[in-house]
């Protein structure tokens, strides 16, 4: 019992450190963030504007500025960290619901059923929401993918990982026929566009594409947490955790709607970002244990961090031009995936 409590110490002493280099970083790098680019503006510079907006005294930048960091810069970092945060959190739930390290939000259709609506309305023009036309039908097509996939799977009132996880590599493949059908009908201009939507960016970040992410973001940031008990017995199996009062199915198909509530109002508005919600998560988790105590927000922190951090090297790092922030991701993810899936078989001793 004394060897158990002295685990436990420790685990919360690292998750609490870990916390608060997390938030740490994060002021770091928001002002640093905000700085650099095209256009760089002293970090000195940034703050006192800050200090000035919220009447904590500073000073008022120029007119160009002003206008760069307030309309330009803010937004941008405000979305990377809203869709980082959105990402990183679906990739901890999906890996706590599955069961599995390996899984991550796409597994089960909400990206590719996001892409799906976002090309078809680039592809044939729709415009009948004006600028938010593209994000609605993103989100909408996302969160019915998501509703597809738990339908097809459940069988006898209950739905199983397995075929989830083949449910959703189905849909995958027939959202991919289907973009593949809207790219050969769309006309040049739009192809380019379904290009660098697909690819990721975050380069048309606004303040009412914020507006339009945060209520679904905090939403299922702020519900994810109240689950983390129920997702540290549904650890120790199924059965045990039926056993331990845990209804399975339906914590299953709650988590699944806030996956997909996270994964399609983030893909909505940057295209499609992947390996964020695979790799966050289990960073922290070899870093402060499998508790989901601390891994749902800390993979909310972690994925803003990262994200962050990717767009500020997406969109200097080539400057004047800017790398695609889905490529950086998947340049950067793959590697640790293949490494992941080594270790993982390594300790099994094989998969059958």
């Amino acid at each position: 019992m004394t060897v158990l409590a002295a685990r436990l110490r420790r685990s919360r002493s690292a998750a609490g450190l870990l916390a608060a280099g997390l938030v740490a970083a994060l002021l770091v790098l928001v002002p640093v963030a905000a700085g650099l680019g095209a256009y760089p503006i002293p970090t000195g510079d940034v703050l006192g504007s800050v200090l000035h907006r919220a009447g904590l005294g500073g000073t008022a930048l120029d007119r160009v500025p002003e206008s760069v960091l307030w309309n330009v810069r803010f937004p941008r970092i405000v979305l990377a960290l809203l869709v980082g945060a959105s990402l990183g959190c679906a990739g901890a739930l999906m890996q706590g619901v599955f069961g599995n390290p390996l899984a991550e939000p796409g597994v089960i259709g909400v990206s590719s059923g996001a892409a799906v609506g976002a090309v078809a309305a680039l592809a044939f023009g729709a415009g009948f929401l004006g600028n938010w036309t593209v994000p609605a039908c993103a989100f909408a097509s996302g969160l019915a993918a998501a509703g597809l996939v738990y339908v097809m799977s459940r069988s006898g009132g209950r739905t199983e990982v397995v075929t989830l996880i083949l449910t959703g590599i189905a849909l995958n493949a027939f959202a991919g026929a289907l973009i593949g059908l809207c790219l050969f009908f769309a006309d040049t201009a739009a192809v380019n566009q379904i290009t660098f939507w697909q690819l990721g960016s975050l380069s048309q970040a606004t303040w009412p594409k914020v507006l339009a992410v945060l209520p679904c973001a905090v939403l299922g940031l702020a519900l994810a947490p109240r689950y983390a008990r129920r997702l540290d017995l549904l650890a120790l199996g199924e059965r045990p955790a039926r056993h331990l009062g845990v209804d399975v199915e339906r914590l299953r198909v709650t988590l699944i709607l806030v996956i997909a509530l996270l994964t399609a109002a983030a893909v909505s508005v940057s295209g499609i970002i992947g390996f964020v919600g695979l790799v966050v998560p289990h960073l922290l988790r070899m870093a402060a244990g499998p508790g989901h105590r601390f891994l749902l927000p800390g993979s909310a922190l972690l994925g803003a961090v990262v994200l962050l951090a990717a767009d500020l090297v997406a969109r200097t790092v080539a400057a004047p031009a800017e790398l695609p922030l889905g490529v950086l991701t998947a340049l950067l993810g793959s590697p640790f995936f293949f490494w992941l899936l080594r270790r993982t078989r390594r300790r099994q001793g094989g998969w059958a």
